[in-house]
């Protein structure tokens, strides 16, 4: 979508999700952003507001199916949303002894869960105008699971297959959805890791190749193309050829 009036973010305390808020950031733009940190959330709002852009933030768990509809119900009442970016999302893999049951599903919570408790409220306003797209932000790490973080892959799987599937299930209603799945970018998320991670992308870069998606209504945001391309070479190869190269990654934290 072209120029949004309104626009609501999800995870925009930090890392892409105020990446993304600063690069929407204009007069006349009005922007919803959410986070789990207040000092962080007020800080990329009072970004966004010397830019020239309303700006209305809020405290929220994505995991809290009731305060998300509650929130986006009253953000889409004060400006009615154009666009709206599920960015918000945990990492975390088995380098600290192995992924328990508890941190899986934390994971799911989040980044699945999450998710669906962003689009659906914002489709249920977006219908009865026959307008407006959703982003999803997933990750490269959808392409295939890796032994060291197997609830992060597959949750970000589970949102990449999902959107791609809604994109079709809403253009009658004449909402677009485009899937967003980026590379390393440096975050509050990378700065744990403690391994080599290649062709590491700081955020500003990452979200104007992400807008720029959006604006063309894009079915899918891969990047950078070079490991998009690597990823999904190792996806289509045999797993007996794969698997003891990924077994040898490093564990993440």
């Amino acid at each position: 979508m072209r120029d949004p009036r309104s626009v609501l973010i999800t995870g925009a305390s930090s890392g892409i999700g105020r990446a993304l808020a600063m690069r929407y950031s204009q007069p006349g733009r009005s922007l919803a952003l959410s986070g789990r940190d207040q000092k962080r959330l007020d800080e990329t709002a009072a970004l966004c507001t010397e830019l020239g852009t309303t700006v209305r933030r809020t405290i929220v768990d994505v995991t809290d199916a009731d305060a998300m509809r509650s929130w986006i119900a009253q953000s889409d009442e004060l400006a009615p949303l154009d666009l709206v970016i599920a960015n918000a999302g945990v990492s975390a893999g088995t380098g600290a002894g192995g992924e328990d049951a508890d941190q899986a599903r934390h994971i799911f919570r989040t980044n699945l869960d999450g998710v669906v408790n962003t689009i659906h409220p914002a489709i249920d306003c977006m219908k009865p105008r026959d307008r407006g797209q959703i982003a999803i932000i997933s990750s490269l790490a959808a392409y295939r699971g890796f032994p060291g973080a197997p609830a992060y892959c597959a949750s970000k799987a589970a949102v990449r297959t999902y959107g791609q599937a809604l994109r079709g299930a809403l253009h009658r209603h004449g909402i677009g959805v485009t899937v967003v799945c980026p590379g390393f970018v440096r975050s509050a998320m990378t700065d744990t890791n403690d391994y080599a991670m290649p062709l590491m992308m700081e955020a500003a870069r990452a979200a104007d190749i992400i807008v720029r998606g959006i604006e063309k209504n894009r079915a899918n945001v891969a990047f950078p193309w070079l490991l998009h391309g690597a990823v999904w070479l190792f996806a289509a190869l045999p797993a007996a050829w794969t698997d003891p190269l990924f077994r040898r990654l490093p564990e993440k934290s």
